[in-house]
């Protein structure tokens, strides 16, 4: 996730490389690759409103599920 601030590709990309990340870093840890999938959703789903800086700070984010253990 991002916040609205700067043109929206731009924040779609970033969201993308974050989540790949955190999912790289979990692949690294010992989760088999076949059972991570990651997706950015840019800055179309706020948390929190983006009018304040401290709203922009929590769009910025990364979140996962953990799913059948």
């Amino acid at each position: 996730h991002t916040d609205n601030t700067g043109s929206a590709v731009v924040n779609q990309r970033l969201s993308d490389a974050r989540a790949k990340s955190v999912a790289d870093y979990i692949i690294k840890m010992g989760i088999p690759k076949d059972r991570i999938t990651s997706k950015g959703y840019g800055p179309s789903k706020p948390k929190a409103s983006n009018a304040t800086a401290k709203g922009r700070a929590e769009n910025r984010r990364v979140e996962f599920t953990i799913v059948g253990i």
